[in-house]
């Protein structure tokens, strides 16, 4: 069964702000995903949540399950997505699968590459 991400009060609304604004910008398929993975999260106040959760600005590393590889990267605001300093859009597939989910939390998703089981593996939020 998949988990249910947590988001904060504010990211939750700066992310249906951002999939209300980017519908022509991004690929639907994304916004669509995201939007739903808002529409089913649990909300929480921007002090009350744990510090392992993926958020926007976290870092974290993920795992591909069926390689082992390890991934680091950190999630960013489209403005500020920049792929040479591992800095990912939160719309881009990889971010959209991993956000508002925690350390060893697993979750199948479908990206470019083909359907990936992805595992948290560290969460850095700078605090």
């Amino acid at each position: 069964m998949k988990p249910i991400p947590t988001f904060t009060s504010s990211d939750h609304k700066l992310l249906k702000k951002i999939t209300k604004s980017n519908l022509s910008a991004t690929s639907a398929k994304e916004i669509n995903l995201l939007t739903q993975e808002l529409d089913r999260g649990n909300i929480v106040e921007d002090n009350a949540i744990e510090n392992d959760v993926i958020r926007i600005n976290s870092e974290v590393i993920i795992e591909d399950m069926s390689t082992q590889k390890q991934m680091k990267f950190q999630i960013v605001l489209p403005s500020q997505a920049n792929i040479k300093e591992s800095k990912y859009s939160v719309l881009v597939p990889l971010s959209v699968a991993i956000i508002g989910f925690k350390v060893n939390d697993q979750v199948d998703w479908e990206l470019p590459a083909g359907n990936k089981t992805l595992k948290v593996i560290a969460v850095n939020n700078g605090n």
